[in-house]
């Protein structure tokens, strides 16, 4: 656990200097051209080379050192944010360098996530992979409560000045993990388990339970792009943007307590009943943010909801890296990641055009669900980007229902640890 705290809180400090940059340059971005278009253009760069190269990653997590794959993927981000530094610093930061930055990030970014995850079985005992994996969400609360401090340090030290403070917490993460004595179960197996790309996807067919639960976050991860791409229009529909940074605050730290909550107890033993709860309470959550125009509603609603995610997301790793050979753990990973998110993109190109040419204009004050649904969840602007909240919510609930009748996914916590694909079968 000692090795674990020393690596986790140098990763801790480099994420939350790269949410900063991260959000700063979007700023600039929107700020410099006052293109939506552009700005949104940052994400799906950031977005989209972690899907492709997943499955890459997981291949080099197995067959290289862990450790070093992360000490490699820290430092080319330091680096591509030196070179940023540089570029703001001589007056000659173009909007293609973010772009440019935001891809090779990501790319880095994918590399160092899975050989993270895949490190983690080698640093502690089975017995508290649950809370470890449960302090390793709290990343996500700290992403999202970013913007409020970023915002701050924009004012005082300016682009230039976040920056530095980015490439500062990259070379702390970088200490960290060489003064982390590692033991020899950190390196992947150069020798051993199944070889090639496509062994992660063998391997995972090969245990139908994990392949189901694979699917099943497939789906929820396009539901939660639709939510979560509409839910800043969805209040600014009726809250000013003071109110939006409060609320935004507000949801992470919902997703911070729940980090805090699954660091200390871990989650349910059955790792399954944690996914089932988190799917069916998010879908009442989500639901709930479409009722009425209210920011009390969102208040409750959105860190509730967002409270759900490090339950699944948890339960989740932890019974990958319990029941997954770890000769072949970075490969299933990487599949899994890409498999799991691949809708996403998909996601973030519909909402725009399922909101405004379909949505609003069915809850306009004379469209054709006012006087059914409008009665119910009103009327009027926004009440669209609600109804879309109300369909998803209700699918997520379906997508619970679906999970559940799934027999192999019900018992997928009594695979054996480290099962091979032969006694998946068996």
């Amino acid at each position: 656990m000692k090795r674990f705290a020393v690596v986790w809180a140098g990763q801790l400090v480099s994420v939350i200097g790269s949410a900063l940059t991260a959000f700063v340059l979007g700023v600039w971005v929107y700020l410099g051209t006052g293109s939506v278009t552009q700005f949104v253009l940052i994400q799906f760069c950031a977005v989209v080379p972690g899907i492709l190269l997943a499955p890459y990653a997981g291949a080099v997590a197995d067959r290289y050192d862990r450790r070093k794959i992360m000490l490699l993927a820290d430092s080319g981000a330091g680096v591509v944010t030196a070179l940023l530094l540089v570029s703001v610093s001589t007056g000659s930061l173009a909007v293609w360098h973010v772009y440019v930055a935001s891809a090779l990030t990501a790319t880095l970014n994918s590399f160092h996530l899975i050989a993270y995850q895949a490190l983690v079985p080698a640093l502690v005992p089975p017995e508290h992979l649950g809370r470890v994996n449960g302090l390793m969400q709290l990343t996500q609360g700290v992403q999202i409560a970013a913007p409020l401090v970023a915002g701050a340090l924009l004012g005082l030290v300016g682009l230039r000045g976040v920056l530095v403070i980015d490439v500062v917490s990259m070379v702390f993460a970088v200490a960290a993990l060489l003064l982390a004595r590692l033991p020899a179960g950190a390196s992947g197996s150069r020798g051993s388990g199944a070889q090639g790309l496509g062994a992660g996807l063998r391997w995972l067919r090969g245990a139908p339970g994990l392949f189901t639960l694979c699917a099943v976050f497939g789906v929820w991860n396009f539901l939660f792009a639709v939510a979560g791409g509409l839910v800043q229009p969805l209040i600014l529909s009726f809250s000013s943007p003071a109110t939006l940074g409060v609320l935004m605050a507000a949801g992470g730290s919902g997703l911070f307590l729940g980090g805090l909550v699954m660091g200390a107890w871990g989650g349910p033993k059955r790792r399954v009943l944690g996914i089932y709860a988190g799917l069916g309470l998010g879908g009442v959550f989500l639901v709930l943010h479409s009722l009425a125009p209210s920011p009390w509603l969102i208040g409750v609603a959105a860190p509730a909801f967002l409270f759900t995610l490090p339950l699944m997301n948890t339960c989740c790793v932890t019974l990958l890296q319990t029941k997954v050979d770890k000769d072949v753990l970075g490969r299933v990973l990487g599949v899994v990641r890409t498999l799991s998110t691949a809708a996403m993109p998909v996601a973030y190109l519909v909402i725009g055009p399922l909101s405004d040419g379909v949505a609003e204009p069915l809850m306009a004050p004379d469209g054709a669900l006012a006087s059914t649904l409008g009665a119910v969840i009103g009327t009027g602007e926004g009440r669209g980007i609600a109804l879309i909240f109300l369909v998803v919510g209700v699918l997520m609930l379906a997508l619970t229902a679906f999970a559940w009748s799934r027999p192999r996914l019900r018992t997928v916590d009594d695979l054996p640890d480290a099962v091979t694909p032969e006694k998946a079968n068996t």
